[in-house]
């Protein structure tokens, strides 16, 4: 019995270590999963199916015959879109901060976190909108779609300056089409408002036969006016917009080319371990390095030992080719070879 209790007592208690970080398998595995094509025609599908859905609830009578199987079809498409955002989440567990700086993602977010809010749930109004708001998210899917509403987005600043612009025009040719035309044509220029209407509608050019001839029957100067109003409005202030517009397009170009360029981010690495393994193809092939995780440190090192290993195949090459010294040419270099001095070779 004492020699039992010796030995139980010498058991030593380890405290339990610092927990292990998760295994990046499932960041990669998300990863896979996001990247796939199927993955991204199955949402493009879920997204197309929300907003036929919509279109159907417009009518009544389809709503009452199928309400339980048109909620049904609803709660299915927020548990595709809810799993959708998880496993973009999953994607990015190892930089989390990389999923937070795509403008997509956080429209995506917002868009499904929302439609859990007790407050929207419970607004049909809002819970509509916001279903609507889905539809937007087939940009993500189609590349030439999403460069269109970059170009929107970012032409904002230049139209808001047009609006200003025609605002400021508008209301010049109202107050004098109502000083000029006021009594003579109230329907159209009795007060400021309905000048600013009457020339915005003009502005499409709809009417302005009808509006000159009424101009003429008082003065002949109202062709000056109706004809600079449209040269300046319908023409110059349009022709700048599209300009606006245009340059914002290439822009948004310029971006998703720049994009889709830092998407591959270790091409230039793998060009360089590939002209390493060649100049030593004489020695035999050069393995290439396995990358494992996502993870820089090893990434470096990775390159730096394929480097290395280049190295060492070019270096054993020149050696290889290097030409033998044979006895005669080693006599011949020795006979050629000046005598050196008595005190250095001392």
């Amino acid at each position: 019995m004492p020699e039992q209790y010796d030995q139980t007592s010498t058991v030593e208690f380890r405290p339990p270590g610092p927990p292990r970080a998760p295994a990046p398998d499932l960041a990669r595995w998300c990863r896979d999963v996001t990247e796939a094509r199927w993955f991204a025609l199955t949402v493009f599908a879920v997204i197309l199916l929300n907003a036929a859905l919509l279109g159907v609830e417009t009518y009544s009578g389809v709503v009452a015959e199928w309400h339980g199987w048109l909620r049904l079809a609803e709660h299915a498409c927020l548990a595709a879109f809810t799993a959708e955002i998880l496993l973009r989440l999953g994607a990015h567990a190892e930089r989390p901060r990389d999923f937070f700086k795509d403008p997509w993602n956080l429209f995506d977010l917002a868009v499904v976190l929302c439609a859990f809010l007790p407050v929207v749930r419970e607004n049909t109004t809002v819970l509509r909108l916001l279903r609507l708001a889905r539809v937007l998210r087939t940009a993500r899917f189609l590349p030439q779609l999403r460069i269109v509403l970059v170009a929107v987005a970012r032409s904002l600043p230049g139209t808001l300056s047009f609006l200003l612009v025609g605002a400021l025009l508008l209301y010049v040719y109202a107050m004098v089409g109502w000083v000029f035309f006021g009594h003579h044509d109230p329907g159209h220029y009795g007060s400021i408002g309905r000048a600013v209407l009457t020339l915005f509608l003009l502005m499409t050019l709809d009417g302005i036969g009808d509006a000159v001839h009424t101009g003429l029957e008082l003065s002949r100067w109202s062709l000056v006016y109706y004809a600079s109003y449209v040269l300046i409005a319908s023409f110059v202030l349009v022709n700048v917009l599209i300009g606006v517009v245009i340059t914002s397009l290439d822009e948004a170009r310029e971006m998703e080319k720049a994009a889709e360029a830092g998407a591959q981010p270790g091409a230039g690495a793998e060009s360089g371990t590939g002209a390493g393994g060649e100049s030593g193809a004489g020695a035999g092939e050069v393995p290439r390095p396995a990358v494992g995780p996502p993870d820089d440190h090893r990434l470096l090192l990775a390159r730096i030992t394929a480097a290395r290993q280049a190295l060492d195949a070019l270096e054993r090459d020149l050696v290889r080719s290097a030409p033998t010294p044979t006895p005669t040419r080693l006599a011949a270099r020795t006979a050629d070879a000046p005598a050196a001095p008595a005190g250095e070779a001392r």
